[in-house]
């Protein structure tokens, strides 16, 4: 990269990666939509409103861990520093070293990082799994469809115990991330693709044979993703442990002298938590005021936001990817920032247009591949939804990208301070009161969704172009 130039070339080969691994992960949960579709609108409902609370739960738990990737890539920094002034010593008396590798405190630390990191994921997932049943539990209360709320108990029983292993892969990818060797994580996932879409044909066609109710083939679907979450920890595990570099870090059981270290994730991991937490909440909420206007919106609403999720991924590997680039641009200068920002930016506006376009022009098409037995009035409902949908894409993406960028000169605090306006104070309450107070049901929760998202993109906005006059102009920057 050029000292004030960044290129479309570099933004792609950053951003795709991440794209491709995140893009991976969410096939999973549109393999178990398009499952549940056989079984019909209303498992689609209670299903999709199952996977919205452990969504909310999961994506919670994930920031609760990580940070564990920044502790490991101090550590290994540590480590580096560590050999290289062993070697210098060493050459200039002209003896061997002394100490292994393997024994250095760096070395040490790395592991430390990982053990602390799996306690914290531990206790966090199964505090997580309890809340997702608790959840279920709560639909039953509410004033939703019976059969939509049993569904939805139904699942969540057999999602939940999926959250552990789900949340031990996180800390693993965590201190490969952190080591800068991801590995073959994208393969394992790839590959867990298929296993999960075979295991879910394999228990439907037993609750087929066996002529159990819907139930027992919603809750097969989340025993599916459970199983497919302890398949692709095993794979990554063992990948991880035969890596020649990798290996002699591996580390899993706590020690008590790891406390302090457990001490700084947590602090480092509730503020993260809350922020994930915090943009996951709203959809949950429109799921939940979805489910109190009809099974047939919340099955058309299940679909269409399965489907803003996917596209949402690539916007999510811009962010991370344009985080780096800034961080890295900040040496050059304002103009360099800049730069980046806009060329990301503008990669970003492009996709979504051109999403935005396909969605518009086959969106009954693109909706009826997840509603094929479903009646013209929720594939009316859905191909509706998704016109609403490109508008919510494009306030959602540019925040997520924002965000990123905020972090890439060094601003993780207004990321926080807009969902909290743009959410709690806007968005929610437009959903609420457009949505169920003036019955304007599914739209009016989805235009309650455009304006949260979209006044949280608009103070992300003003909020980097403030932090983009405060970085210095070239020479001064690298002073």
């Amino acid at each position: 990269m050029s000292s004030t130039t960044t290129s479309y070339r570099e933004v792609y080969s950053l951003a795709l990666p991440i794209a491709g691994v995140q893009l991976a992960g969410v096939a999973l949960t549109t393999t178990d939509v398009l499952m549940l579709q056989t079984l019909g609108v209303v498992a689609i409902a209670g299903g999709g409103l199952a996977m919205q609370f452990y969504n909310q739960i999961r994506t919670m738990c994930v920031g609760m861990v990580t940070a564990g990737g920044n502790l490991v890539a101090e550590a290994a920094a540590e480590r580096e520093r560590e050999q290289e002034q062993q070697a210098q010593d060493h050459a200039r008396k002209g003896t061997a070293p002394a100490t292994s590798p393997t024994d250095s405190p760096g070395t040490e630390k790395i592991r430390q990082a990982v053990r602390s990191c799996m306690a914290v994921g531990t206790v966090t997932a199964l505090v997580g799994a309890l809340l997702v049943i608790a959840l279920g539990a709560l639909v039953l209360v509410l004033p939703v469809d019976d059969a939509v709320s049993r569904l939805t108990f139904a699942m969540t029983l057999t999602l939940a115990p999926g959250l552990i292993p789900m949340i031990w892969l996180n800390v693993l990818r965590q201190f490969a991330v952190g080591m800068r060797r991801p590995g073959s994580l994208l393969v394992v996932t790839l590959i867990s693709i298929a296993v999960n879409a075979g295991a879910n044909a394999a228990l439907l066609w037993l609750v087929h044979s066996l002529g159990w109710g819907p139930a027992w083939g919603v809750a097969g679907i989340g025993l599916s993703t459970t199983l497919v979450q302890i398949f692709t920890l095993a794979a990554f595990a063992r990948t991880l442990r035969r890596d020649s570099s990798l290996g002699q870090f591996f580390a899993v059981i706590p020690r008590r002298e790891d406390a302090a270290c457990i001490r700084d994730l947590v602090r480092l991991g509730v503020p993260v938590s809350l922020t994930y937490g915090s943009e996951a909440a709203i959809t949950t909420i429109a799921g939940l005021a979805m489910g109190l206007v009809s099974p047939a919106m919340l099955a058309a609403h299940t679909v269409v936001n399965q489907l803003a999720y996917i596209v949402y991924q690539v916007c999510i590997g811009f962010s991370h990817g344009g985080s780096v680039l800034v961080s890295r641009a900040r040496t050059a200068g304002r103009a360099a920032v800049g730069s980046v920002a806009r060329r990301v930016m503008i990669s970003v506006g492009i996709y979504l247009a051109v999403v935005g376009v396909v969605w518009l022009a086959l969106g009954r098409f693109v909706v009826w591949l997840f509603l094929t037995d479903a009646t013209p009035d929720t594939l009316h409902i859905a191909t509706l939804l998704l016109c609403l949908a490109v508008a919510q894409q494009f306030a959602k993406g540019s925040q997520n990208v924002l965000v990123g960028l905020l972090r890439g000169v060094k601003d993780t605090t207004s990321g926080l301070k807009a969902t909290l306006w743009g959410y709690w104070l806007v968005g929610v309450p437009a959903l609420l009161l457009l949505g169920l107070g003036l019955d304007w049901e599914g739209y009016g929760v989805w235009l309650g969704l455009i304006l949260g998202f979209g006044t949280t993109a608009v103070l992300l906005a003003r909020a980097f172009a403030r932090r983009l006059s405060e970085v210095p102009e070239g020479d001064a920057a690298m002073t």
